[in-house]
């Protein structure tokens, strides 16, 4: 990321702080459910029960990379396709990279 990008949104106040409380709490709960899957094998719990709960983890974090991604666009995405150039092609570009990755 070249410096110009990185001052489009980095060094400004993150979009999604606004709801960092909740993300934490979700962040939380995702935590609490990943422990519960290490206990369940842990205890030999049956294979279908775990992968439930495997399911659940996988979707709370996926709710917070989506949170995250959405004030991404908002905020970083949206300004540097204000400012245009180099700095909104670059932003596009790792946005894009980003969704790749959510979508694998």
């Amino acid at each position: 990321m070249s410096d110009a990008t990185a001052d489009t949104c980095e060094h400004q106040t993150h979009g999604y702080i606004d709801q960092k409380d909740d993300l934490l709490k979700r962040l939380r709960r995702a935590e609490g459910q990943v422990r519960g899957v290490h206990r369940m094998v842990e205890e030999d719990v049956y294979c279908i029960d775990i992968l439930t709960q495997v399911s659940a983890a996988t979707k709370a974090l996926e709710r917070v990379a989506l949170a995250l991604l959405d004030d991404h666009l908002r905020h970083c995405v949206a300004s540097a396709a204000s400012e245009g150039g180099a700095v909104a092609t670059e932003k596009l570009e790792e946005a894009s990279a980003a969704i790749a990755r959510l979508v694998r």
